[in-house]
């Protein structure tokens, strides 16, 4: 995978009390198979940051570039298409399709790649029993428990193995068991197969697994610690 290079990258919204920066011209690079962890208190722009590097958000100014591609001036077609062949997502919310069962929402974004039935249900099952949920297949989400639902997300982010996986607080409706468990099969993804992974997490535990962690305090960059 090609670096990530964030550019004098800033994001504000307006309010009644005018505009408030929820990033402030950070810049800073993202080597390939990095395992990052983007850690502050709420507010300090750890989610506005993930959404700008996925291109789910423009930028007020700055630039997010991956390789030689400018995210941040695709238009959204080419943003939707450089996300389904380039990037995974990791949603506290889960984000899971309600009428899908775990499986078929683990395959779906190999769907939309074109991969055909029987190839994309074989890959899915494997990531299925990886995150410990085998036997599982037909449930739909309304049928499992958050820390269920969160091991199908996590499943879903890694099937297609994408170059880039951002994971917003992926532990946070685990037990301290799973989330290690979990946390080493991300590990092993990132070691084995080259995928970058940014983490957005409070959690020490998502934290000791890091190769580098970002503090950000009041949309800056409070420091920047290569372990």
């Amino acid at each position: 995978m090609d670096c990530i290079k964030i550019n004098n990258l800033s994001k504000s919204y307006n309010s009644v009390e005018g505009d408030k920066f929820a990033l402030k011209n950070i810049s800073f690079n993202i080597e390939p198979a990095d395992l990052l962890v983007v850690s502050g208190p709420s507010g300090s722009g750890k989610s506005t940051l993930l959404n700008l590097v996925a291109g789910l958000d423009t930028p007020t100014s700055g630039t997010v570039e991956f390789g030689s591609k400018v995210v941040s001036n695709m238009s959204e077609a080419e943003r939707e298409a450089f996300r389904l062949w380039n990037v995974g997502f990791i949603f506290q919310s889960y984000n899971l399709i309600p009428v899908l069962s775990a499986l078929e929402n683990i395959a779906f974004v190999l769907e939309l790649q074109g991969v055909g039935k029987k190839d994309r249900e074989m890959r899915a099952q494997s990531l299925l029993a990886e995150v410990g949920l085998a036997g599982y297949e037909a449930r739909r989400p309304h049928e499992l428990s958050g820390g269920q639902q969160q091991r199908i997300a996590i499943a879903r982010a890694m099937v297609s193995k994408p170059k880039l996986i951002l994971a917003d607080e992926p532990t946070a409706n685990l037990d301290t068991e799973t989330a290690k468990s979990l946390m080493n099969l991300m590990r092993r993804f990132n070691e084995e197969h080259g995928i970058t992974f940014i983490f957005s997490t409070h959690d020490a535990l998502v934290i000791s697994y890091a190769k580098r962690i970002i503090k950000l305090r009041d949309g800056l960059v409070q420091s920047d610690e290569i372990l």
